[in-house]
């Protein structure tokens, strides 16, 4: 199955908590806090892999995280850092973020990419004391890691595209010219998964040709079975446009040229100026009357034409000569850059929270920061109660229960934590 387009999600670890712990030794009395810091979350890193070249294992595995950095020890011991996961993907895959459709990575070579980033991890209780505070009984907790909706997306990397209607002799040719090995039958479609192979080019050179499955008219827009694959024709160098100029399916050459510039200019303008190659195919069986006739209305437009028969491979050296001369005065395969912009961490604002009644009476404040902030404070502990005190007080929490006529000894619910209201 061959599969060129799929969904993804990625989550990177978070980073392990830090530890609450305090040094405990025979003879040392009052050891103080030693409570380590978490380890840093696993990286979610792309890397390209010649040996795949279809995107089909993701049709099955959609999610991919990495691991959590382990949390804090005592003795100072900082916790271990989650492991990295490393996911394989077709030489060309682009990767983008799935709601902006922004570029954030070309996997054009084996360079590997780090596109999630994991979390920091928190501070152990030994990174709290002071001269006053000189038994913290809290410390922080890691950071979530970054995870991102992704599109994956395969444009092949190829130096020559094959295009033109079915059954127009196009895996004939990259058959005869290229150790590629393509289904060949005498019906449309038969060809239903592009196909690459390298070309020799006599005395020294090669380049890479990519058999584009059959294009017809209105592929831009859906129809048939290319248009998906119109994508893989985008980063070709140059069109070789195969036409079938016997007309046994009673089709006129000029009229499919014609119908397949369309399609790809309508694809992309870009592709509608790529560099273009013109043959025109089975001319064993052609009248050579038609063959002349195609030929002038090609070159009257600005094309190199070249008559060729892949089944007997007549005029196929030639071609290879062409192509590759043309390959000399191109720029390299092109690549695209990454414009996704990761958006940066919002500091967290304390002031923006909802109260309101429950069923039961109790007063709920409703709120984003609720969790970091509890997950950050040690109800046992006097000190680390201050602070959240101090949060609500400074957040305008407690003033805006007071508003609302909040009596002492009612219930207040911040996230998972209740607790009774005293003045």
């Amino acid at each position: 199955m061959f599969v060129d387009i799929v969904k993804i999600k990625v989550k990177a670890g978070d980073g392990g908590d830090g530890a609450v712990a305090f040094h405990r030794e025979k003879y040392v009395a009052a050891g103080g806090p030693d409570g380590g810091d978490g380890g840093r979350g696993g990286n979610v890193i792309f890397v390209a892999d010649t040996n795949l070249s279809t995107l089909v294992d993701f049709k099955y595995k959609r999610k991919f995280a990495a691991e959590r950095g382990q949390n804090g020890q005592g003795k100072k011991c900082k916790g271990r850092d989650g492991k990295d996961i490393v996911i394989k993907v077709p030489l060309g895959t682009l990767i983008k973020e799935a709601t902006t459709g922004q570029v954030m990575a070309d996997m054009s070579d084996k360079q590997p990419v780090v596109l999630a980033k994991g979390g920091n991890g928190g501070w152990g209780n030994t990174h709290f004391a002071t001269a006053t505070r000189q038994v913290p009984r809290f410390a922080k907790p890691g950071l979530p890691g970054e995870e991102f909706e992704l599109v994956l997306e395969l444009k092949l990397l190829a130096d020559v595209g094959l295009v033109g209607f079915p059954n127009v002799g196009k895996s004939t040719l990259i058959s005869a010219v290229s150790d590629a090995k393509p289904k060949i039958a005498n019906y449309h479609f038969t060809t239903l998964s592009p196909v690459l192979g390298v070309v020799k080019v006599p005395g020294g050179g090669s380049f890479v040709m990519a058999d584009i499955p059959g294009l017809i008219e209105g592929a831009s827009e859906g129809v048939g079975l290319g248009h998906q694959f119109l994508r893989h024709v985008d980063r070709c160098r140059l069109i070789v446009h195969i036409v079938d100029v016997s007309g046994l399916e009673g089709r006129d050459p000029i009229e499919d040229f014609q119908a397949i510039n369309r399609e790809l200019s309508n694809f992309s303008a870009l592709l509608a100026d790529r560099p273009q190659l013109v043959c025109g195919n089975k001319s064993e069986l052609a009248d050579e009357a038609a063959v002349e006739r195609f030929r002038q209305f090609v070159e009257g437009r600005g094309y190199r034409y070249f008559t060729i028969s892949a089944a007997t491979r007549q005029g196929l050296e030639e071609l290879v000569y062409a192509i590759a001369q043309e390959l000399e005065k191109l720029p390299p395969i092109s690549r695209y850059e990454a414009d996704f912009v990761k958006p940066e961490r919002p500091e967290t604002d304390f002031t923006i929270f909802t109260i309101h009644r429950a069923d039961d009476a109790a007063y709920v404040v409703e709120t984003d920061w609720a969790d970091q902030l509890l997950a950050s404070v040690n109800m046992d502990d006097y000190e680390s109660l201050q602070y959240f005190q101090r949060i609500l007080r400074q957040s305008g929490v407690i003033d805006r229960l007071e508003e609302m006529g909040i009596q002492e000894g009612d219930t207040v619910r911040v996230g998972d934590f209740e607790f009774e209201f005293v003045f």
